[in-house]
């Protein structure tokens, strides 16, 4: 049960972040990009002796360019970090990383297991080592009290992301390893798209058979 809320605020938590980070940039790059059409309104009403439209574009710039979103770029940044920490979490829950696998599909099963067991030992080691290290750093940083240049949050809230997201990544390995030590199966992410392998299959079959059949 815990573990399934674990695994759904996992994706919620990823969701949300990705979800915040697409709308700010949205809404930042419209913010800048519409001062310059606003600007450029401006500038042609006042060509043309347009007065309505020079005056409106005028109000509208003053009330766009009241919008500060300076802070945009900071906050994107800081989402995109705490992002790509539980993301990390969520890909080794998954096994969507990225591996070398060459030497160990040359194995054979029974050389294969102690490798596979190895690996997982030296990821949870050096992501154990990662988490604790970053929670070090987090309390030195909580002690010195400084804070971001834009946002102004405490940039400890910040820096929480590397320990909390490393920590989550070393109990996702310690989970693959319990789960691979009991199954011998590890998790595996199918790249192949949907209906291509049906269609590949169904090419495939078409070339044996005209292949196969007697010319004429």
């Amino acid at each position: 049960m815990l573990l399934r809320l674990l695994d759904r605020f996992e994706e919620i938590f990823i969701s949300l972040l990705m979800a915040a980070a697409v709308v700010l940039i949205f809404v930042a790059v419209l913010h800048r990009f519409s001062l310059g059409w606003l600007a450029d309104l401006m500038r042609y009403g006042r060509t043309n002796e347009i007065a309505w439209l020079a005056e409106n574009s005028r109000s509208l710039y003053s009330a766009v360019s009241g919008i500060r979103l300076t802070w945009a770029q900071e906050a994107c940044i800081y989402l995109f970090v705490w992002m790509a920490k539980f993301g990390a979490a969520y890909g080794v829950r998954l096994g969507i990383h990225v591996g070398v696998d060459v030497l160990v599909e040359r194995l054979s099963p029974e050389q294969r297991r102690p490798v596979t067991v190895i690996a997982f030992l030296l990821c949870i080691l050096f992501t154990a080592l990662v988490a604790f290290i970053g929670f070090d750093f987090v309390r030195e940083i909580y002690h010195t009290g400084s804070v971001s240049a834009d946002l102004e949050i405490k940039m400890w809230i910040v820096y929480l992301a590397v320990p909390v997201g490393s920590a989550l990544m070393c109990f996702r390995f310690l989970q693959a390893l319990w789960t691979y030590l009991r199954t011998g199966e590890l998790a595996h992410h199918d790249h192949a798209v949907e209906g291509l392998a049906v269609s590949q299959g169904n090419e495939g079959a078409s070339a044996t058979t005209a292949a196969g059949e007697p010319r004429p």
